[in-house]
């Protein structure tokens, strides 16, 4: 059974599936332009700001998306309808003329692919998401659609090599809020979308589905926008063939005993280990380093073994992490992103 339809707002997005569904659709079918809808970041990082989002934007993005995929289609949701993921795959939806199919109205996730009837059918998911139906042994179920997105957080690649197994056509993104959703798709930016990589390894962002700015704050608005670029907290490079590889966050490469040390890549490498479900790699302060690499991992496995396995992937010894931390679990946001706070706090408590 559908959920209620008449409380959804745009400012800041809220409701439920069906509610947000309803306002976006008189969003995007307006006659005129209307106020830009406000996207309240998850605050992953402690700073949570409402983003300002035009419909000229949203409807670059999902206009480019399904251009990139191949052609228009209907959407799965699976992802809070708030954040820009589970907006943008409502809007596409909206704008390819399809009803979207909300998994939580169906009993399991095959059900609700199953209910799936248009010409082309895609999802958009959090890797987490594709780690869980990797671990009960379902990736299969993807098999049916078209395509399937995957951003929000690093794509480990022995996961995406998983579901390439199982007959899945994963597409790594990389965007955000402040470029309406993802903008950059295995590496190459949509049509449209311009990349540029600055002498400090920082990833800027052009093209029409930037943000408008954030709302109420000009001052953060003034900081990451110039002259029509976004200047993102990520650090990247180019491959031999010109595709995006992002190397973490800014704050994701600590220095430890004089090293620079990219935490993105620890965190790969451990997940590597046998034993470990999961892992993510910190940096806290410490007299003697400046900073220490911590590993909070899913997973019992003895400090020595993570040790040994960073430098098996690969990475210098002196990347490797001083000290673990074992959970049950990783601590998560509401749409499946890892909760960098709480990661954080479980490494300095340790």
């Amino acid at each position: 059974m559908a959920d209620d339809e008449s409380g959804g707002t745009l400012r800041p997005v809220s409701g439920t599936p069906r509610e947000v569904e309803t306002a976006l659709r008189g969003w995007l079918c307006a006659e005129s332009e209307p106020e830009p809808l406000i996207i309240r970041t998850s605050g992953s990082t402690g700073n949570p700001k409402d983003v300002l989002l035009s419909r000229r934007a949203v409807s670059a993005s999902a206009h480019a998306t399904h251009a990139r995929l191949g052609g228009p289609g209907q959407w799965l949701l699976d992802l809070p309808p708030q954040y820009v993921a589970g907006v943008q795959v409502l809007a596409r939806s909206i704008l390819a003329g399809e009803r979207p199919v909300v998994a939580t109205e169906h009993a399991t996730l095959q059900d609700a692919i199953a209910a799936m009837d248009g010409r082309r059918r895609y999802a958009s998911l959090v890797p987490t998401q594709l780690h869980r139906l990797a671990e009960a042994g379902q990736l299969d179920v993807l098999g049916s659609l078209d395509a399937v997105l995957v951003g929000g957080a690093a794509l480990d690649p022995g996961l995406r090599a998983r579901a390439d197994e199982a007959g899945v056509r994963v597409v790594r993104t990389y965007g955000m809020s402040e470029t309406a959703g993802g903008c950059v798709y295995d590496g190459v930016p949509l049509d449209g979308v311009a990349l540029r990589i600055d002498v400090d390894s920082r990833v800027w962002l052009a093209g029409p589905v930037l943000f408008d700015g954030y709302d109420g704050d000009s001052s953060a608005t003034a900081e990451v926008l110039h002259d029509g670029w976004l200047r993102t907290s990520d650090l990247g490079e180019l491959d031999a063939d010109g595709r995006l590889r992002v190397l973490g966050r800014t704050d994701d490469v600590v220095i430890s005993g004089g090293v620079n040390i990219a935490l993105p890549r620890v965190s790969e490498a451990l997940r590597r280990v046998d034993g470990v479900a999961d892992a993510v790699a910190v940096g806290v302060p410490d007299a003697e380093w400046g900073r220490r690499v911590v590993a909070v991992v899913v997973g019992d496995v003895p400090l020595e073994a993570l040790r040994d396995g960073v430098q098996a992937a690969g990475l210098p010894r002196s990347w490797a992490p001083r000290r673990a931390v074992s959970v049950d679990a990783l601590p998560l946001l509401g749409h499946g992103k890892v909760d960098r706070q709480a990661v954080q706090a479980l490494a300095a408590d340790a």
